[in-house]
């Protein structure tokens, strides 16, 4: 019961801020007048706890979800056929693996959060415009997941009580949502919440169980159908392409980018999951895994579809609309139940790795004083799963959900920049110690912003946004073709113009002081790379702590009152 407060507690948390402050880790790099928690720091050696089996049930449980199923059914319903939804689905997650390799890197050798590795190419403040941003996306698909989830909610009651399916309605119609619905939801998010609070270095245990149900429940549902259907189980795959020529090349690659922007926000945050990594090759499975698996789902999903086609007359897309007439048959009550689970415990399963740390750390990174990553879970399901109303915005707010689903216009920039400092510019030479310093030498200059990033950001971002207002509101912007064009592969256009805007600034116009020949750990590292690097970061702040590393030794013969030269910097 260690986490429940005691009465004095919780009466000062009522009555004043103070009390809910975080006591000070005397483990954090930051120096002593910048506050911070053990949270924020370098994954010690003892959680560094994720295997290469561990990544591929991270891929294997965060891609296996109603979201990945569905994918398929937006390149074919726009007129492609699912000769063009396979290679579109392949291309897609290839294009977004690639960042996540290479950013991944960063979090697996580091050891460090995305929202302290974001400083060291944005600036120490700029980097915040990155982190709210991230965050803000985080919690609203984190709440996005919930009310799609509560529907296999639903069928799981429905499935042992079939009265739930006759709860009468007291709520106005205004509100998204009726009343057998909220009870679905309320149900999910509580149930949810315990499990959002897993430490990440125990959430293999999580994959391990997602890694059979969900793809069990799949292969089973689409064996169960294609044999209802029998021989004419392929009605979709019998459907003609509608478009042609330019149309069907534009079309092409917005489903592509559709797909790939799908997974922008963790093409950004990836090291928010590969610091935990025991070994930094373990995380480059990503590359050639996460178009396998997102693949497999999807032709799951169409194979599905196209024999509900024959078995129900309609294409069912979501797995849960076929899980739900199973309902009608007593016999498939149970069948329904147990269905229904697994594809609980997929949208749970992604909630967690792909929405709530993320948000949860990025807040521990605004406010470190008051959260970490316990507390961050906490706000985010809040936040994520109530402020927002996420039941009103599935019912009501087309115009917000195209406005965050082009939000990869954003994001695209900022994981190109990420990537691009750390491989091209900074050459994987890093001083992580200075990345938790306001005046070290990631601050830049004295506004603690890096121009070069500022311009690479907006530069790509700038000719996109005509094309996101007309995704929002066809009706009423008026764009010329060549912008809806753009738009239609923002993502790549964001990613691969940000890495060479920032990188050619940044060769062209180097910050000299944030070039180093070595890299300063946080943290004493397992094993040694084939470059030279410095362990120990007295040199870089000025602060005797270390993780691991209390007497801060200097391997290269620098100490701590005396850096390089071209190390000195001060923000005062």
């Amino acid at each position: 019961m260690k986490y429940l407060p005691s009465g004095k507690t919780i009466k000062k948390r009522c009555t004043s801020i103070k009390a809910w402050e975080l006591p000070k880790q005397d483990s954090a790099l930051a120096p002593d007048y910048v506050w911070t928690n053990s949270d924020m720091d370098p994954v010690p050696p003892e959680n560094q706890t994720w295997t290469l089996f561990t990544w591929m049930a991270y891929w294997a449980t965060d891609t296996i979800n109603l979201g990945t199923w569905e994918t398929a059914s937006s390149v074919i319903a726009v007129g492609l056929n699912w000769r063009d939804a396979i290679p579109i689905m392949i291309v897609g997650t290839f294009c977004v693996a690639v960042p996540m390799v290479l950013n991944g890197a960063i979090g697996a050798r580091l050891h460090i959060p995305f929202s302290v590795a974001i400083r060291s190419s944005f600036g120490y403040y700029f980097a915040y415009f990155c982190i709210i941003s991230r965050a803000v996306l985080a919690m609203f698909w984190l709440g996005i997941q919930g009310a799609n989830g509560a529907v296999a909610i639903t069928i799981m009651l429905a499935a042992i009580w079939p009265s739930y399916n006759r709860i009468p309605n007291h709520l106005p119609a205004d509100a998204g949502i009726d009343t057998k619905g909220m009870c679905s939801y309320f149900l999910f998010w509580i149930i949810q919440l315990p499990l959002l609070l897993i430490p990440p270095t125990r959430l293999r245990w999580l994959f391990i169980v997602k890694i059979f149900a969900a793809p069990v429940t799949a292969v089973a549902t689409l064996g169960w159908i294609v044999h209802k259907a029998g021989s004419n189980s392929g009605e979709l795959f019998r459907l003609p392409e509608t478009v042609s020529g330019s149309a069907r090349a534009y079309l092409w690659l917005s489903s592509m980018s559709a797909v790939t922007g799908s997974w922008a926000t963790l093409a950004c945050n990836i090291p928010d999951f590969s610091r935990y990594a025991k070994e930094t090759k373990g995380q480059y499975v990503q590359l050639p895994f996460l178009p396998i698996i997102f693949t497999a789902c999807g032709v799951l999903g169409i194979v599905t579809t196209s024999a509900s086609i024959v078995v129900y007359g309609q294409a069912l897309w979501n797995p849960l609309d076929i899980i739900s007439h199973w309902l009608d048959n007593p016999g498939g009550r149970a069948a329904a139940f147990f269905a229904a689970l697994s594809w609980y415990i997929a949208q749970v399963g992604t909630n967690i790795t792909a929405n709530s740390i993320s948000a949860a750390n990025d807040l521990t990174v605004l406010c470190p004083k008051y959260v970490n990553i316990f507390r961050g879970c906490i706000i985010a399901a809040v936040v994520g799963g109530w402020v927002i109303v996420p039941w009103k915005i599935l019912s009501s707010a087309t115009t917000f959900l195209a406005f965050m689903g082009g939000y990869a216009v954003f994001l695209a920039p900022i994981a190109g920049i990420l990537a691009s400092d750390y491989w091209l510019v900074k050459k994987r030479q890093i001083d992580v110690p200075a990345l938790y310093d306001p005046r070290g030498r990631y601050r830049y200059n004295r506004t603690g912003i890096n121009w070069r990033a500022l311009i690479a950001f907006l530069i790509p971002v700038s000719p996109l946004l005509p094309g996101l207002a007309y995704s929002i509101n066809a009706s009423g912007v008026r764009i010329s073709a060549g912008a809806r064009h753009l738009y239609s592969f923002d993502w790549l256009f964001g990613f691969v113009t940000s890495i060479v805007l920032y990188t050619g600034l940044s060769w062209a116009f180097p910050a000299k002081d944030t070039l180093l020949s070595h890299t300063i750990f946080g943290h004493e590292p397992e094993t040694w790379h084939d470059d030279f690097e410095h362990k120990g970061h007295g040199a870089s702040t000025g602060n005797e702590k270390g993780f691991g590393n209390a007497d801060a030794v200097d391997i290269l013969g620098f100490t701590k009152a005396s850096p390089p030269e071209d190390e000195k910097r001060d923000f005062r």
